[in-house]
């Protein structure tokens, strides 16, 4: 039986030459992530068990990111418990203050994962780097702390959706909208514990900036993870970037996958996740009457610098309405110089906008824009539960970066319409 990529990976990092679903292995790690919630409990768990070492130093990366700067003593114990570690076990990939980023738009920017790898991060999130053609998802602490000791984990081999992309997106249409719809189709656990595996000639039309948008929010669906094939627009992402050499794997033509999906691109529209579950979506043009208090741009999902040049795009020459809170985030400094030194910056000031240090902060409600009781947020990023963003009763509607900045000059839920 013919194995799909996420098992072809799976395989060759446990040292066999084929897997079926649901069968247990145990794979290699190519690199064990964590951030500044999440490491230090798996520090905790390291040194319980008894551990006195990582498996490899070039092979740990701890991002400080969730509440960086620090937002209150508790948040700066839990930093610096990670630098302690991080010096004591001479991690290199380690990011704090000044070359932070959110993780999960550093580490492909950094070159840190590639084509090929089999990665696991204490964040839901971790299923991003699917975009680049590696095996990435999500895990608890501690089997981070595991993975940081031994430099392996296991895994149940899942089965794997197919998704079929044909066409291309519309001019006010991103990968944002492609995984909204998805997402909106299958629902919430539309893909449990499988891989969802896109494919097609639509691949080639979508931006790495895109495919990172739609792997990430994978988890959203239920998936173990979501991947990409690697095509030319992946090695020019990777060329003279990654620290490894990136390993290709496709699909075999006999591949088995639990379901078939035929997405049409250019029949996707603005679309618009409204509470409380990403699965309850509709189209932007529907949602025109609701009125909106905030605007977050920014994340691990649209935090990217094609993110940041659509916002541009559209908020520049114009004024945000009154009355609303416009939030963007740059999702690395890297991103947030290119946007200083091509002006961006100084025209979302010009709107009415603030600009903030790269951090996840008001997507998990942390600080940096948490919500009131009543009031309603449109934000780029990728969950809107309740609570989510604040109080019980605030509301979040995930939407692309060009829906939110139109909607923060309109101050209604608004699809931008180029021109």
């Amino acid at each position: 039986m013919g194995m799909t990529m996420s098992q072809k990976i799976l395989a060759a990092h446990a040292g066999l030459e084929s897997v079926v679903p649901g069968q247990l292995i145990s794979a290699k790690l190519d690199m064990v992530l964590g951030n500044d919630i999440t490491t230090p409990v798996a520090i905790n768990e390291f040194e319980k068990v008894g551990f006195t070492e990582v498996f490899d130093k070039d092979k740990v990366a701890i991002v400080l990111d969730h509440f960086v700067p620090n937002k209150d003593i508790k948040a700066a114990e839990q930093s610096k418990q990670c630098r302690c570690f991080a010096g004591c076990h001479g991690v290199s990939h380690f990011y704090d203050v000044g070359k932070m980023g959110i993780e999960h738009a550093l580490l492909p920017e950094q070159g840190v994962v590639t084509a090929g790898d089999c990665i696991i991060g204490a964040d839901s999130h971790t299923c991003t780097y699917g975009a680049l053609g590696a095996f990435s998802t999500g895990v608890g602490s501690t089997d981070m702390a595991a993975g940081m000791a031994t430099g392996t984990a296991w895994f149940k081999v899942p089965s794997a959706l197919k998704f079929v992309l044909t066409g291309k997106l519309a001019p006010n249409c991103s990968g944002k909208d492609v995984i909204l719809s998805i997402i909106g189709k299958i629902g919430v656990d539309g893909a449990l514990y499988q891989s969802m595996e896109f494919t097609g000639e639509g691949v080639h039309s979508l931006s790495m900036d895109d495919r990172l948008c739609i792997c990430n929010m994978a988890i959203e669906a239920g998936a173990k993870n979501g991947i990409f094939p690697v095509d030319e627009v992946t090695i020019a992402y990777m060329k003279d970037r990654c620290e490894r050499e990136p390993v290709i794997y496709e699909a075999d033509e006999d591949a088995v996958y639990e379901k078939t999906y035929e997405i049409n691109l250019s029949e996707i529209v603005p679309t618009v996740s409204c509470p409380h579950l990403p699965e309850n979506t509709k189209s932007a043009d529907t949602l025109t009457h609701i009125k909106i208090d905030q605007v977050v741009i920014g994340s691990c999902t649209n935090g990217r610098m094609e993110d940041m040049e659509t916002a541009y795009r559209v908020l520049k020459g114009k004024k945000i309405a009154d009355g609303v809170r416009c939030i963007i985030i740059p999702a690395t400094m890297q991103i947030y110089r290119d946007c200083v030194e091509k002006g961006y910056v100084t025209a979302f000031i010009d709107a009415g906008a603030v600009v903030s240090t790269p951090t996840c902060g008001p997507c998990l409600g942390g600080y940096m824009g948490i919500l009131a009781a009543g009031e309603k947020c449109i934000a780029t990023t990728n969950r809107n539960f309740v609570g989510r963003m604040g109080h019980v009763d605030s509301e979040v509607y995930l939407a692309s970066p060009a829906t939110a900045a139109a909607s923060a000059i309109t101050g209604y839920i608004t699809p931008y319409k180029e021109g």
